[in-house]
């Protein structure tokens, strides 16, 4: 599962993310540091990875789940980066917006091996960029208002159609709420909007963060209680 926009209102940008997930199948820890936040996911070499955060310069990447395809499927023996590795160096501000689309314009990106996953990245000034492995990638900016995205395609929907679950319309759901704003967008009605489309259940959303760039901020909730939003601020640039 999860849930991630990205709003370009009058004088702030704004990313929203639900993550989404099986405790029973994935640890996963919020960490922050002089020049992360993120969503550090264990993995088999017994390291907290960082494929959703946001780094210090304002750039936010995060991972969805989708049901597969086979042209994005990784043989061992390939080489080059998975949109996993792509995230991840992102967030460490290993690559920059610019190098990511250099390279998805010229390269294949596959899935990471065991897991199918689209992403979206975005900068500071709003730029987004889709990645479904497979299929393709899209750029979208000002004048476009917001970016939305779940599990499920948006540069081919009928690749996955056959997979929606009976009752999930939380894209449908949050794009209502996101056409109603029209221009002035805050981090109060980015967790309107995700409170919106929580899930609950062995899938529930246990980690909601949004981002102001404006305020240079990462707010967070944990497991659903909005009544508790921690804030975490990066140093002045």
């Amino acid at each position: 599962m999860c849930t991630r926009f990205v709003y370009r209102g009058n004088d702030d940008v704004i990313n929203g993310f639900n993550f989404d997930i099986d405790r029973a199948v994935w640890k996963h820890k919020v960490i922050f540091d002089k020049d992360r936040f993120y969503i550090g996911i264990m993995m088999p070499d017994g390291e907290y990875h960082s494929f959703h955060g946001v780094n210090e310069n304002g750039n936010v990447a995060t991972l969805l789940y989708v049901h597969g395809n086979e042209n994005a499927k990784r043989e061992d023996a390939d080489k080059g980066l998975t949109i996993a590795d792509l995230m991840e160096r992102f967030i460490r501000a290993e690559l920059s917006f610019d190098e990511v689309l250099a390279f998805v314009e010229t390269h294949e990106v596959k899935y990471a091996k065991g897991a199918t996953m689209q992403g979206m990245i975005s900068d500071k000034r709003g730029r987004v960029l889709i990645i479904e492995p497979g299929l393709g990638f899209k750029e979208e900016e000002s004048p476009k208002r917001y970016s939305l995205m779940t599990n499920y395609s948006l540069l081919r929907p009928e690749s996955t159609s056959a997979f929606l679950t009976p009752g999930d319309d939380r894209y449908e759901r949050a794009k209502v709420l996101l056409d109603e704003r029209t221009g002035d967008f805050s981090v109060s009605d980015a967790f309107s909007v995700l409170k919106a489309v929580r899930q609950e259940g062995v899938w529930a959303t246990r980690v909601t963060f949004v981002y102001s760039e404006r305020e240079h901020s990462v707010y967070c909730v944990e497991n659903n209680r909005f009544g508790k939003i921690e804030k975490f601020a990066f140093p002045e640039p």
